[in-house]
């Protein structure tokens, strides 16, 4: 009986979500995380994933992993605060503070975890957050769960920013902003300097989070905000270990302060299991070649530059993208799932992205290369995208090129 309501609710649900056009399977993917992977059953091209400096199967990066597995096993066996603290959490905390020039780092199981943490210990109800309209939904998640109030402005409009913090420091006891460096659906870059500079301006805190960034901008690899010149002045940055680092996690580098509090405070941190030694060790692998190999991040950003201007040959703009993020926005549901599945047959994997990853009507194919792709392989990609595209008239694709989205809809989870 109890299974029955349980699916009588799915169908119910499925059902809305289908007749929308914005239901979702997951794909099976086999072979190491790379350029060149199977999908369903079929030999591809990836351009769809976050292995941006093709980090995951790095020698150094997978022997780290190994020896960690035979030292230490492959779990944690508990949270941090209990049995789960091991010596390279700590050192790979430490070098990650050292490597973004902070006083400490902790890290979490995911960037997620790591927002719904930072925003819950320094928030409350008589506190404001204020947010960039396309915030990842874990800024938008640990808003709600904060219970502080929410103001968001429209996308990358500092001067609404500004208007909302002269008012919200008059009437809040402590006031966040929290924006994403890198949007990862449209592939722009979040105007860090003025955010920083406006919000110690009124008092307030931000919190950048910078999980497509790190590792992928910048001189040294520290991200949105070292291309910005503000690494230094962001008060609180998340990155991710499971992107361009090549194994999983997250993590949060601020004062030695802010970390006393996210281990007493951050629920998110307090309740869950450690990550495991092997996934440790990757990261800290990862790190070195990303300081060591600043060759990568430089061949990524040009495969992106080529990605960019091979799209634009065939009339497709790729705007406001000016990183490795690449979006073809389509509008329609239906038609965009159909060009991704016909990249596919063709050998080629970009995903479809739709509402509520992105607003209603500018679901996208999202292109993603990596520093390892070849420039005959970013050029065929481009080539495909723009001869399926071609084959639709011009009606049956009313958003294509970038739609700016209605500020108040957002990815239509603002708080």
């Amino acid at each position: 009986m109890a299974a029955m309501i349980v699916d009588s609710v799915a169908d119910e649900v499925l059902g809305k979500i289908r007749a929308r056009g914005t239901y979702r399977r997951m794909r099976v993917l086999e072979g190491a995380q790379g350029p060149r992977m199977t999908v369903d059953g079929r030999e591809v091209l990836l351009f769809a994933g976050s292995n941006y400096l093709d980090l995951a199967h790095h020698e150094a990066v997978v022997a780290a992993s190994v020896r960690a597995t035979r030292e230490s096993g492959c779990a944690a066996g508990g949270s941090r605060l209990i049995s789960g603290n091991r010596a390279g959490h700590e050192a790979l905390e430490a070098e990650l503070a050292e490597f973004f020039g902070r006083e400490a780092g902790l890290a979490f199981n995911t960037g997620y975890m790591a927002n719904l943490g930072v925003i819950q210990a320094l928030l409350g109800p008589k506190d404001l957050l204020v947010s960039d309209a396309l915030s990842h939904a874990s800024i938008i998640d640990g808003a709600r769960l904060s219970r502080a109030e929410v103001r968001v402005f429209p996308h990358g409009d500092v001067a609404a920013l500004a208007e909302i913090l002269a008012a919200g420091k008059k009437t809040s006891r402590r006031v966040l902003v929290a924006v994403d460096g890198v949007y990862s659906m449209d592939g722009d870059l979040a105007p860090v300097a003025d955010i920083v500079n406006l919000a110690h301006e009124h008092g307030a805190m931000v919190l950048l989070d910078d999980a497509h960034g790190t590792g992928t901008l910048g001189a040294t690899g520290q991200g949105s905000a070292e291309l910005a010149g503000v690494t230094r002045r962001v008060d609180i940055l998340m990155g991710t270990l499971g992107k361009s680092l090549g194994s999983f996690g997250a993590f949060v580098v601020s004062s030695h302060k802010l970390r006393d509090l996210l281990v007493n405070t951050a629920r998110s941190f307090i309740f869950s299991c450690a990550l495991a030694p092997p996934q440790v060790a990757a990261a800290r692998a990862a790190l070195r070649v990303v300081i060591d190999e600043p060759q990568r991040r430089v061949a990524l950003q040009k495969n992106a530059a080529r990605l960019r201007e091979r799209l634009r040959s065939h009339g497709l703009s790729t705007a406001p993208s000016t990183t490795h993020i690449v979006p073809v926005v389509i509008g329609d549901n239906a038609t965009t799932m159909e060009i991704c599945e016909s990249l596919l047959e063709r050998g080629f994997y970009a995903q479809g992205i739709r509402h509520p990853s992105v607003p209603r009507g500018t679901a996208r194919l999202r292109v993603t290369p990596m520093s390892s792709h070849s420039p005959g392989e970013i050029d065929a990609v481009g080539d495909a995208i723009g001869e399926l595209v071609a084959k639709y008239p011009a009606e049956s694709i009313p958003a294509l090129g970038f739609r700016q989205p209605d500020h108040n809809e957002g990815r239509g989870l603002a708080p």
